[in-house]
């Protein structure tokens, strides 16, 4: 059956319901958190992650997509494509708490995390977080902290793992980036799925930024209804257990350095040492990185 619609047409009806996705879904399904919704956050991870006080996962990929015109090398990025990037706050079930779209794929740094608006409002404080808490089992009081990899900049309340070359021979730095890893893996999981249920994502896109955008914006929109609904929106145990690859069409934003305040050394110092604590530590754990396993 032919509606007798041509390309462009059928192009903007679909964009403009993207934006009405948006417009509907985003005020129930990806609200801004308040402080009673970290907490939330915060307990779910430490009953299904073991991490305690930790408010989020995050992560950034590349949304590939042809080089947009007059654009110059803006959307050209390290792995010689065309991007935008996506970056992602997630929850403990693998939902999106925060998102942020549109930088410039040249942009793959941590530079793209302090450039988006969460990331403006976390380095000024400005997310509402709960106050310092003890760890379980102690009287040490700790912030609460997003978890994430080594592209992102190690801050009073963002953890990223010890770097290899300051872990050999040193156990508890080892097993500290384990249990990161452990809780950090719900953003790559998030990820995994988007592009499951989505799977434009398993494609370069031959959509504009300013289009790709809102694109962006409704898939991630409606994988939180999915998730809410669970409609289809499962993972399996055996995904929890093993989704360490990235998806196709979905690129790592790569790694960088930092020089971090003494305090934020200071946090991670007290992480590790509880995880390798009788209070802090799980029966698994060593076993585990005695085989080399990250996650």
């Amino acid at each position: 059956m032919s509606y007798r619609l041509g390309e462009t047409t059928v192009r903007e009806i679909v964009y403009q319901v993207c934006e009405e996705i948006w417009r509907v879904l985003s005020p129930k399904f990806l609200p801004v958190p308040n402080k009673e919704k970290w907490k939330n956050v915060a307990e779910e991870f430490q009953r299904k992650w073991n991490f305690p006080n930790c408010v989020g996962a995050l992560d950034g990929k590349h949304v590939i997509t042809d080089k947009p015109p007059n654009s110059g090398s803006r959307y050209f990025n390290y792995k010689k494509s065309f991007s935008i990037i996506l970056l992602a706050l997630v929850d403990a079930n693998y939902r999106f708490l925060a998102i942020d779209v549109g930088s410039y794929g040249r942009n793959s740094d941590g530079g793209v995390f302090s450039s988006s608006e969460f990331g403006r409002k976390f380095f000024k404080d400005e997310l509402d977080f709960p106050e310092k808490r003890n760890l379980p089992g102690t009287n040490i009081l700790m912030p609460h902290v997003i978890v994430a990899d080594e592209a992102f900049p190690l801050h009073e309340h963002l953890m990223r793992p010890f770097p290899g070359s300051q872990t050999s021979g040193q156990e508890d730095k080892k097993i500290f980036n384990y249990r990161l890893s452990r809780a950090r893996r719900v953003s790559e999981n998030a990820f995994g799925i988007l592009v499951k249920k989505f799977r434009l994502y398993q494609r370069k896109l031959q959509i504009s930024p300013e289009h790709l955008d809102k694109v962006v914006l409704a898939t991630c929109c409606l994988h939180n209804f999915l998730r809410d609904c669970d409609v289809s929106g499962g993972i399996s145990e055996e995904e929890q257990e093993d989704d360490r690859t990235i998806p196709q069409g979905l690129i790592d934003i790569p790694g960088i350095g930092g020089n971090p305040s003494l305090y934020a050394v200071d946090v991670r110092e007290k992480f590790k040492n509880y995880f390798v604590s009788e209070t802090g530590s799980l029966p698994w754990q060593v076993e585990m990185v005695r085989r080399g396993r990250k996650n």
